[in-house]
């Protein structure tokens, strides 16, 4: 009888354990949200100075585009090369 009273305040224990741990993990990663100062706001603005720099997602979706029909241009390219050699080395054995 002693061990299912051990057990049972060992679960109890563990239980009220992970709800303080759980409410103090929550109360952690509560942020409050505040207002950036003149810095920040002044950090965070747009710099003319550093557009050229920019990459945008339209002219890399653009030149991805072109990247990949390239590649398979290449690709069709080369097998269709393998298959004319292998075409004429099979004409070439049968005279």
């Amino acid at each position: 009888m002693a061990f299912l009273f051990n057990k049972s305040t060992l679960a109890s224990h563990l239980r009220s354990t992970s709800q303080n741990t759980q409410d103090s993990v929550s109360l952690s990663r509560r942020r409050f949200h505040v207002q950036p100062g003149p810095r920040e706001k002044a950090l965070l603005a747009e710099d003319s100075a550093l557009k050229p720099f920019k990459s945008y997602k339209q002219s890399v979706k653009k030149l991805r585009k072109v990247g990949d029909v390239l590649t398979i241009v290449v690709v069709a390219g080369c097998i269709y090369e393998i298959y004319v050699k292998a075409a004429v080395r099979e004409e070439a054995r049968k005279q």
